[in-house]
């Protein structure tokens, strides 16, 4: 059973959805809100009964973006009472790992070992590794997880407000058995920005970093009636042949000349940016890419035509995940069509 979960959360989603994310933290933790009755806000918490909850707690850690830590602080320090309120409770460590991850200490290693909400430091935003990505300067995945943890150990709730505790963040990576994101937007995908990839992939990095390799999850929510979990993997790929290397997607985008190129090579950089993160394979996904974008002849010339600048990073971003180990090209050809090129 998955007993320890790393939520990624961020504030432009919880805006939107009214704090769906908090909710689900929340739930997966065995608590509820309080609801006022005359304001309509939450007031408090209600912890759900293990007899009533019928399933063990779920051990929750918040990685915060920094316009969620600077816009809902009434939200953290919520979340942060829950926490405390769960850890306090007298159950079996195999109903409540939170718990027993407490267990018999006090004081200070207490506070440390409880927890639960971490981002970026006061006043920064980001992950840490997004300039890394972005110029090609990692060393390799290791490193990065290891610069996601330096970038995102900062503690929040309880009174820490921006308390760096690396080692307690890189703990917390190390023991979760899930990581999950969840969308809310019907206009976004998980290869949208290279953004999602510093966070997504960052997490998974960071994990991998600490000798863990959780279960990868995308939500999907933005069709509330019908919500999604997929291996994150898997929707990588589905996002891939949906839109990435879609024809018809691409001959959208050359309507709009430089910023529709613009926004193809945007795509191939999220799709690096999880190549180098993630422990998976994605040599399928460049071919098809590829094949759609510098290796078809009509987008090649719209590439040339309407942003040189947008083509010749797509080249070098195809160059540079041959010589990382990262993509096998199917085809001898490719390799010929951009060395051509240097």
């Amino acid at each position: 059973p998955l007993q320890r979960i790393v939520l990624d959360i961020w504030g432009s989603a919880s805006l939107r959805t009214g704090g769906e994310d908090l909710a689900l933290a929340l739930l997966l933790m065995g608590v509820l809100p309080v609801w006022d009755d005359g304001s309509g806000r939450v007031s408090g918490i209600e912890i759900i009964p293990l007899a009533v909850l019928d399933r063990p707690r779920v051990d929750v850690t918040l990685r915060i973006s920094g316009l969620f830590r600077d816009a809902f602080p009434a939200q953290i320090a919520l979340f942060d009472q829950a926490v405390q309120a769960v850890a306090a409770r007298e159950e079996d460590a195999e109903w409540n790992p939170l718990a027993g991850t407490v267990y018999g200490l006090e004081g200070q290693a207490r506070a440390d070992a409880s927890a639960r909400i971490f981002g970026a430091a006061p006043g920064a935003y980001g992950t840490g590794i997004e300039a890394a990505l972005a110029d090609n300067s990692w060393q390799d995945s290791d490193a990065l997880g290891r610069s996601f943890i330096a970038g995102s150990g900062w503690a929040y709730g309880g009174g820490r407000e921006g308390q760096r505790m690396d080692d307690v963040f890189a703990l917390r990576m190390q023991q979760a058995d899930a990581i999950v994101h969840v969308q809310d937007h019907a206009e976004m995908d998980i290869l949208e920005s290279p953004d999602i990839a510093a966070h997504e992939g960052g997490l998974a990095a960071a994990a991998q970093a600490m000798g863990s390799t959780p279960t990868l999850w995308h939500g999907d929510t933005s069709r509330p009636d019908a919500p999604k979990l997929r291996d994150m993997q898997a929707e990588i790929a589905r996002v891939v042949r949906g839109r990435l290397a879609n024809p018809r997607w691409i001959e959208g985008m050359r309507q709009h000349d430089y910023r529709g190129a613009a926004e193809i090579s945007r795509g191939l950089d999220a799709l690096c940016g999880f190549a180098a993160t993630l422990p998976t394979r994605f040599d399928r996904q460049f071919d098809l890419v590829f094949a759609a974008t510098l290796g078809d002849p009509a987008c090649d010339d719209f590439l040339k035509a309407m942003n040189p600048q947008a083509r010749e990073a797509m080249r070098l971003r195809f160059v540079q995940m041959v010589e990382r180990g990262l993509w096998h090209p199917r085809l001898n050809s490719t390799m010929a069509q951009l060395d051509g090129e240097a």
